[in-house]
């Protein structure tokens, strides 16, 4: 979130607005702002005299704006956070009183709202009136299929080293939860020496994800027709809790969508394919080998099996099957993709 990036550079230089409200569904990357403005806008001195921190659950809006009218008992700044200001009943008169603030607020204050796991309404006065003042700043969500592009994003800002998949691991089994991905991170962190390759082996000791029994791997049995150690990923998979049955058909549909494109693209540069795909240049090997055993009709005939299981998976032309069942019949499937006559 560049956004955020730009607030948390501004607080440690000190260039501070009189208003923040943030809102959106996506809770990490205000739980990091708020942390900022907690943390690095007053010394430990000023804390004291001119830091609160009040909770929706337990104030109103008027009592947070009383707060805010105050002065500072020392220093120029004091800094009032509102935190889940989404459990505040904001009734008229608090509205219009948020409007007036917002209109003319107290140089000497920071007000820090937020509002989190949904979108504020913006119809509000007040809410218009900071937007128009730059003042409101909205944490989305993460589209899934960008969750390992951030991940990889914050092993770089961590300073730490990784192989090219570990990023799509740790997304395909921590899911979109930032604040717990983050958490791994810094742990991951804690433990790594110095230099060392944050590769499998320390996510599955450290994390508990099976290097070995996992969707990556998976697809690699099959881009190889590797029939024997596909089934028995399929299985182990089957098995775990640890798996999501829309993750895995996911990934594998991106792969054999990815494998078109590569179909697509002879002779083009590795890099231009690799940036057409949005894969790292690492991977491109692997495409090359399932090439060799899917050719571009197999490979559409590939995302209609996909399509065809996802419809099974939520409940339509399959009778009493599980994930486990279901993922068995897809593997079988693709590896026999010669044989088997894709519905239309």
């Amino acid at each position: 979130m560049k956004e955020l990036d730009l607030i948390l550079k501004n607080i440690k230089n000190k260039e501070l607005l009189p208003i923040y409200f943030f809102h959106g569904e996506e809770p990490y990357f205000i739980d990091a702002a708020l942390k900022s403005f907690e943390n690095d806008v007053l010394t430990e001195d000023e804390k004291a005299f001119n830091q609160t921190v009040v909770y929706g659950k337990d104030t109103t809006f008027s009592e947070v704006l009383s707060l805010a009218r105050q002065f500072p008992m020392m220093g120029d700044k004091q800094v009032i956070i509102l935190k889940e200001a989404q459990d505040i009943v904001l009734s008229e008169p608090e509205s219009k009183a948020l409007l007036a603030y917002a209109e003319n607020p107290v140089e000497s204050t920071i007000l820090v709202i937020a509002y989190k796991y949904k979108k504020a309404d913006a119809r509000k006065a007040f809410l218009k009136t900071l937007t128009k003042n730059k003042m409101v700043f909205l944490s989305e969500k993460i589209k899934d299929y960008n969750i390992a592009k951030w991940i990889d994003s914050e092993i770089r800002t961590l300073g730490l080293k990784a192989k090219p998949n570990i990023p799509n691991l740790l997304a395909e089994y921590l899911g979109a939860d930032l604040s717990r991905i983050s958490n791994e991170l810094q742990k991951l962190k804690m433990i790594l020496k110095e230099g060392q390759l944050l590769d499998e082996k320390m996510i599955e000791t450290n994390i508990g994800i099976s290097k070995d029994f996992n969707v990556f791997e998976l697809i690699k049995a099959l881009g190889k027709k590797d029939e024997v150690s596909a089934f028995r990923i399929a299985h182990y998979m089957g098995k775990s809790k640890t798996h999501t049955f829309v993750m895995t058909t996911g990934n594998l549909y991106n792969f054999f969508s990815n494998l078109i494109i590569f179909h697509t693209m002879k002779g083009e540069s590795p890099q231009n394919q690799a940036a057409t795909m949005g894969v790292n240049p690492y991977f491109l090997k692997d495409f090359g080998e399932a090439a060799r055993f899917y050719n571009l009709k197999n490979g559409t005939r590939v995302i209609s099996i996909l399509r065809e299981i996802d419809l099974k998976s939520k409940g339509l032309g399959a009778i009493n099957m599980t994930d486990s069942d279901l993922l068995k019949e897809m593997v079988y499937k693709i590896l026999h993709i010669d044989q088997y006559k894709v519905k239309t």
